[in-house]
């Protein structure tokens, strides 16, 4: 790791890239924009055929410039720190502080390089490179930039701590789509060296970063939830989704940023399966018994009246003639 630093003295975990990997970057850079040039150079050559030697000339320099200068400069300044070359290679080009490069970096690099690499063919920067305790040409010297590498073992990347747990889920419909890379990095290297930042100066980074990502998401944190804690919630959704891209392919693609509702999700985010209905047994009647007869004591009348003084209560039963 680098001994970079931070205006609280706080060590910046960065690598800087070496000699033969940035060699590498430059070499890739350096075919395709001289393929470039040697292509643009032909096609003006044919339409100034018939221009004098100093158009031709003007022509000539403004293509030298506009290719071998400004398009580096111009890629450098798009891709925050990324060209072609250092896109294959795993670098990027960042501030002394650890943050992305503006134009004016990309500008004083390309000022420089043309002198330290086109003129001397890139002698001049091996040697800067070489002496340099961090690798750095005279360009990233006069910028106040450093190259550094983004593929690192994943056993150096520090871990983002989990949000509170009753943050959990709050974020399950915030829209990540618009989020540039950029601003996660910066979010995830703010949360792994929060405990090492000084109180205040770590409030008003937090602030900071939670109101860019308001601006981006449109999603403000709940009330009294601290701006760090919104920041690690909308951390701990993205990855989140990202594990449940991984695990689970296309569960969750209609709702914003890719993620799931949140409701009854466990592990990975796979929802629960439905269970058929229940049917009930059909209910069975008991059978209808009707009452035993009980036949009536001698002396009833034919009638079913029973006979007069014998004091019987009728039953409603005539016994047989």
């Amino acid at each position: 790791m680098s001994g970079l630093v931070t205006g609280d003295a706080v060590v910046l975990g960065l690598q800087p890239a070496r000699l033969p990997s940035r060699a590498l970057a430059l070499l890739i850079d350096l075919v395709v924009v001289w393929a470039a040039y040697l292509l643009i150079t032909l096609g003006l050559a044919v339409a100034t055929a018939s221009l004098d030697e100093a158009a031709v000339a003007a022509v000539s320099i403004a293509s030298f410039l506009l290719v071998l200068v400004g398009a580096p400069i111009a890629v450098e300044t798009l891709s925050h720190g990324r060209s072609l070359g250092k896109l294959a290679v795993g670098l990027r080009v960042v501030r002394d502080d650890g943050g992305p490069i503006r134009f004016r970096h990309a500008l004083v690099r390309g000022a420089m390089g043309v002198v330290e690499i086109l003129m001397t063919f890139g002698v001049v920067a091996c040697v800067a490179s070489l002496v340099s305790e961090r690798g750095r040409r005279l360009g990233d010297v006069f910028a106040g930039t450093l190259v550094v590498r983004e593929r690192i073992p994943a056993a150096r990347a520090l871990a983002v701590p989990p949000p509170p747990p009753w943050l959990v889920g709050r974020f399950a419909g915030i829209d990540l789509s618009a989020v540039p890379e950029a601003l996660w990095l910066e979010i995830r290297q703010y949360l792994t060296r929060a405990r090492e930042l000084d109180p205040v100066v770590g409030r008003q980074l937090a602030e900071r970063l939670a109101d860019e990502l308001v601006a981006r998401t449109g999603t403000p944190p709940p009330a009294g939830v601290p701006a760090d804690a919104y920041l690690a919630g909308v951390v701990a959704e993205r990855q989140a989704r990202d594990a449940r891209r991984a695990f689970a392919p296309g569960v969750g693609a209609g709702l914003p940023g890719g993620g799931l509702s949140g409701v009854g999700l466990q592990g990975v985010g796979v929802s629960s399966p439905v269970l058929p209905p229940v049917v009930a047994p059909p209910v069975v009647a008991p059978p209808v018994v009707a009452p035993p007869v009980v036949a009536s004591p001698v002396g009833s009348s034919p009638g079913g009246e029973p006979a007069a003084g014998s004091g019987a209560r009728p039953t409603g039963f005539a016994p047989p003639a």
